[in-house]
């Protein structure tokens, strides 16, 4: 994407934030008084408030920086979501059999990364298009594979494999990683009240979600 910058948001501020995933749901309350229910939007999106980490002014000062060079909404960004980014459990390092990313047919030679929720009802599976660099490890039927058989493009979440190397038909491909939000300033104007600042009360950083 050439609007996005390869940058994280500032870690020790991103932490400290607020936020989690949001849906879009229509309920139509029938004549019976029943409901009926349909999903609007096919994936999540995650929207966060980053004033809540920001404790100090060299911590806002930072913030202000990484704004006016995002050009406020212009540019998107890494944001690390402290409870969800991982493709295991938290705290568990990333496993080369946490996630089924695809089933090999003998001549794919690319799959994306994805992470799935749930498995008893309605599994929903989310690509995950920016691994963090160097965490991705990547097995075809419970046996990790290494460079130069297998790749992964941080900046995108695919996997490649080199010729010779392509998963054969069957095969289960399955992969454990690290992982960044792609998102950007869902404001073009941060209103920063010093006096109230130095009085306790948090800027307003909206954060927000770029679905892929």
């Amino acid at each position: 994407m050439s609007d996005f910058h390869e940058i994280r948001f500032p870690l020790d501020v991103s932490l400290g934030g607020r936020g989690g995933p949001e849906r879009r749901t229509e309920i139509v309350t029938l004549g019976s008084n029943r409901e009926a229910r349909n999903a609007r939007w096919a994936h999540s999106r995650r929207r966060y408030e980053a004033g809540y980490g920001v404790k100090s002014l060299a911590q806002l000062a930072q913030i202000i920086e990484f704004f006016e060079e995002r050009r406020g909404r212009l540019y998107g960004f890494r944001w690390r979501d402290r409870a969800d980014c991982c493709s295991c459990a938290p705290g568990a390092a990333p496993s080369p059999t946490d996630q089924e990313i695809g089933t090999g047919d003998g001549a794919r030679d690319a799959f994306q990364l994805v992470k799935t929720y749930g498995g008893a009802f309605s599994p929903y599976a989310r690509d995950i298009v920016k691994p963090v660099a160097g965490t991705p490890r990547v097995a075809v039927d419970g046996v990790e594979k290494s460079a130069p058989e297998v790749s992964v493009d941080a900046t995108t979440g695919v996997v490649t494999f080199a010729p010779g190397a392509i998963p054969s038909t069957g095969a289960v491909v399955t992969a454990g990683f690290f992982f960044d939000v792609p998102a950007r300033f869902d404001t073009d104007f941060l209103e920063i009240d010093m006096q109230a600042f130095e009085a306790g009360v948090i800027p307003n950083i909206p954060i927000i979600e770029i679905v892929p």
